[in-house]
This record gives C-alpha cells, structure tokens and sequence, in this order.
C-alpha cells in the first residue's frame, strides 16, 4: 500500500481563506490520493474559487467506494464532478495504487505526479492546456473538459517508490533535481512534503529565481520587452500561487505468485 505524507501552503495573499487548492487521501486498500486546483479567474465574477476545487475532493471520498466507480479514476472523476454544485472550475488529479502494485492515473490539466524510483524521476505526467497558463479543467460550466478529456495513464511500481504530486503552484517552482534531493535527505513522508512544500514557497517569491514557470514562459516566446534585453534582463522569478504536496511511498505489495 501507501504511505501518505502531505502538505499544503497557500498563495501569500490567501493565507487567511487557505487558498484555492484543495486534496484528499486515503490509505486504505492500496492507497489512493487526489489534488484539485480552483481556477482563480473566478474571482473576478465574485465566485469563491475554492469551493469548486473543495466540494470536488469531497465527492471523490464519497464516490471512492462506489461500485460503478470499481476502482477507476477516470470514472471516480466522473461521479465526483457530477455531483458538484458550486459554481467555478479546477484542474483535478487521481491517483490509485493497486495492491499488486499498479498505479492508475487520470488527470485533467496541469496538476502532476512524478515517480522517483532509485534517485531518478522515471515517470512524470505531462499537462493539458489550452494554451500557456490556461490548462484543461473540470467546470460547472457546460464549456469545460470532462472526465473524457482526462489523461488516463498506469505505471507498474515497485516496494520503495516515491510518488509525489501536487499542484501546479508546486511543480512551476521547483526541479526534479531539486525534489529528488529533497526525498533523498527526508526521513518519512511527512517531512518531505513539508520541505518539498517550503522549497517550492521560497522559490515562488524569489524574483531571481529562475524557476521551471519562467524557462517555460520565455520558450513560449513571453519575455522581457527588447530594451529590458538590452541591459541583460529576462523574464525571471518563481511563480506566487498555493501550493500542494503529497509524497507517498510504495510499501508492501502483493504478488500474484503468492496466489497459486
């Protein structure tokens, strides 16, 4: 199953709502974790953006024991954004682990997962957008992505694997080598999400930082204006934004051969 660390800290200017992420985990069976991000353009219509991502998380531990979900998270997604009411939109990630081992992924937007097996990152999500900083997302709103639209993927893991997810306030500010470093050092999972966390927060706010969302932002071809250039300037710096961790590590596992 899985051991199940998390951490989560929110925009600087959010701290007194908690921000607009949201996440659930459960241990039980192989283990099974999500992490929803409320779009906050919603703001602006005076919609409380993490409501949305909230009620979301809610209804996927409802829906986790249902028989028609059976163990599928693409059909877990399904049922949970069925069922939510507020008004707004997320970015949403569930993640499954199977008792023998199989990892069962579905995803919609830019939420990730990496797998850290042996000190290198040997499998990572990859995010759905529309277009640079407009990722798919599940909505209340008949425009939006549904469970359809989801990237549905698996991963054979082994005793000993980290897992980390999170949002993308997370993974625009920090490296793989960064986070690979950061599980190598940490006693549990418990201490890592929170170092992994705290990282990713002082990288956000450093403006020097040349973060994984600035590189990103300059090979689309936004930067600095040409005169900013001229004197050596680019567009540099971390990315504010609530940020959510969870580090899961892989323990005993079930193999078929015990079965015969």
């Amino acid at each position: 199953g899985l051991t199940i660390g998390t951490h989560l800290i929110p925009h600087p200017r959010k701290a007194e709502t908690g921000g607009e992420d949201a996440f659930f985990v459960n241990g039980d069976d192989g283990g099974v974790f999500a992490v929803a991000d409320g779009v906050s353009g919603w703001a602006e219509k005076d919609v409380n953006p993490a409501l949305f991502s909230r009620e979301l998380m809610a209804h996927t531990s409802t829906f986790l024991k249902d028989e028609e979900v059976n163990h599928d998270p693409q059909l877990l997604l399904m049922k949970a954004h069925a069922a939510t009411t507020s008004v707004g939109s997320a970015t949403v990630i569930i993640a499954m682990l199977e008792k023998t081992g199989i990892l069962k992924i579905a995803s919609v937007g830019d939420c990730g997962l990496k797998v850290i097996r042996k000190g290198q990152v040997m499998f990572s999500t990859c995010p759905q957008e529309h277009y640079f900083d407009c990722p798919y997302q599940l909505s209340s709103e008949a425009i939006g992505q549904t469970y359809l639209d989801a990237l549905v993927c698996t991963v054979n893991l082994m005793e000993g694997d980290m897992i980390v997810s999170g949002s993308d306030g997370f993974f625009d500010n920090i490296f793989d080598q960064e986070i690979v470093s950061v599980i190598s050092e940490s006693p549990g999972v418990d201490e890592a999400a929170k170092a992994l966390a705290e990282l990713a927060r002082k990288h956000s706010v450093d403006v020097t930082f040349d973060s994984p969302y600035s590189m990103e932002a300059r090979s689309r071809g936004f930067d600095v204006p040409s005169w900013k250039k001229f004197i050596g300037g680019k567009l540099i710096g971390g990315k504010m934004n609530d940020i959510t961790v969870i580090v899961a590590q892989v323990k005993a596992l079930e193999h078929h051969h015990h079965h015969h």
